[in-house]
């Protein structure tokens, strides 16, 4: 079985991982769920001949030394893919992630339009988190993406292996990877400050001393992304915390305070079309309240002060999150229960929005026991928040029908005015009639004297020289012309 067909058919059946074991057929998964192809098990033999020619010999030697190692692998022209390729029961296995060529937008990806933002920040700390194949590398090379289209700036990325490619646009990319063209993540970051980087974006903070040199490299002005193994911004703050030394968690604490710009945490969950995955989104933006919770350490405040910044902030939880996906329909009730970490604030949440909500979409629920009070708590409840909705709809129909009356009187006047200029205009139409035809008699009668007048004057000019019968030879002329 060859390799490159393997990947060709991954990339076919749009699966985004490829998973080589011994004694199973090849394994694809397509929308979060592993699918078997229709083959033999493979052998031992098979997956070594596959998986150890395409190695460097630096590769070899890491595989060799480690048991394991992170490779780069592209097939031209059609997608590039990050493998893993380790040794398990005493046999090699892989598993290839297919990362395409054409790198999709922020808008593509169906995020929350907060996340555009981040393209904009001058400097600190950014970080996308989740579990493995949430979605974080995609994100974060939309996000790189995103900033080279917008911002004249030199980016570096350093990844362990590289991912997406990155064409230099408005903005210039150099990539660096761990292995091939740097020692570690540490050594990377810490050359990157000699090479005039505007934007740093490291693959993944994997250990304290890259957590601190990105922390370092945000407090001296520079935009950093990075990403974390972690469900949520609260696990994740506490996650940077922890990996410190005890000494140092205090400055730290405050360092994180300053520099962190926001955490986007993710999952996927399966869209109820059955077309996919939709990401689930968890957001956090530092606010001053975020700040003066870390600073304090009380990192489990951060979700109720998340909750309440939806409006002006446009941070949102988890399960804010599914709720806006159930609200539109995009996911099946069941998946979201099964995801979320906290079925019992969902459900809460959903049943205070919108009461009946949850009998939609479970089908309907089983009537209540009879000595169960809790039940009529909650239907007294759900009358409440009925009576609340139908005085504020009461309230807003009030105040509709008060604009209306407002508007019409507003109307009848205008209406008056136009009336009151209509008549107005009328009568002068007729004085201005009554002015030409004025006007019109006038000049005639002028012109019938400007005639006369000219008539007048040839009169005298005939006259003056002389004009009908001339004087006789001999007659002596008198008066002024006698001379």
């Amino acid at each position: 079985m060859d390799l490159t067909e393997l990947l060709k058919f991954v990339t076919k059946k749009e699966a985004s991982d490829l998973h080589l074991k011994p004694g199973r057929p090849p394994l694809l998964r397509i929308n979060g769920r592993l699918v078997p192809l229709k083959t033999d098990p493979l052998q031992p033999k098979e997956i070594e001949d596959m998986v150890l020619t395409i190695l460097t010999p630096h590769q070899k030697e890491k595989l060799t030394a480690n048991y394991a190692v992170d490779i780069g692998y592209g097939i031209q022209g059609l997608a590039r893919f990050r493998g893993n390729i380790f040794l398990q029961r005493g046999s090699w296995s892989a598993v290839f992630r297919r990362i395409p060529f054409t790198i999709p937008g922020v808008e593509e990806l169906h995020l929350p339009d907060v996340i555009q933002t981040f393209c904009d920040y001058p400097s600190g700390l950014v970080l996308v988190t989740g579990p493995t194949g949430s979605g974080k590398s995609t994100t974060l090379a939309g996000i790189i993406k995103g900033i080279t289209e917008r911002h004249p700036v030199h980016v570096v990325t350093v990844e362990d292996p590289i991912e997406y490619l990155f064409q230099d646009n408005l903005g210039s990319v150099c990539q660096r990877e761990v292995g091939t063209d740097t020692v570690s993540f540490h050594e990377a970051l810490r050359n990157a400050m000699r090479q005039d980087p505007d934007v740093i974006m490291v693959g993944e903070m994997r250990d304290w001393e890259t957590m601190q040199t990105a922390i370092t490299a945000a407090e001296t002005g520079h935009l950093v992304f990075s990403t974390l193994h972690t469900n949520n911004a609260a696990q994740t703050i506490d996650r940077i915390l922890d990996s410190c030394p005890g000494g140092q968690q205090n400055q730290v604490r405050r360092q994180l305070a300053l520099v962190l710009r926001s955490i986007c945490s993710m999952q996927l969950i399966e869209r109820i079309d059955g077309q996919g995955r939709v990401p689930v989104i968890e957001i956090l933006v530092n606010s001053p309240k975020i700040t003066k919770l870390i600073e304090e350490g009380h990192s489990n405040e951060i979700l109720d002060e998340m909750e309440s910044s939806v409006t002006y902030y446009r941070m949102q939880s988890m399960n804010q999150s599914l709720l806006a996906l159930l609200v539109n329909g995009a996911i099946d009730y069941e998946k979201a229960m099964q995801l979320t970490a906290d079925p019992e604030d969902l459900s809460l949440k959903l049943r205070k929005l919108f009461p009946q909500i949850e009998e939609k979409f479970r089908g309907g629920i089983m009537a209540p026991s009879a000595n169960d009070f809790s039940a009529i708590t909650e239907l007294m409840d759900i009358k409440k928040l009925y009576e609340e909705a139908e005085e504020k709809w009461k309230l807003r129909l009030q105040e509709k029908d008060d604009l209306i009356a407002n508007l019409e009187a507003d109307l009848q006047s205008k209406d008056r005015v136009l009336e009151a200029n209509s008549m107005g205009s009328q009568e002068l139409e007729s004085e201005l009639q009554k002015a030409r035809q004025e006007n019109e008699r006038v000049r005639q009668e002028a012109a019938a004297r400007i005639a006369q007048l000219n008539e007048r004057i040839k009169e005298l000019n005939n006259r003056i020289m002389g004009g009908g019968n001339p004087p006789s030879q001999g007659t002596p002329q008198s008066g002024f012309f006698k001379r």
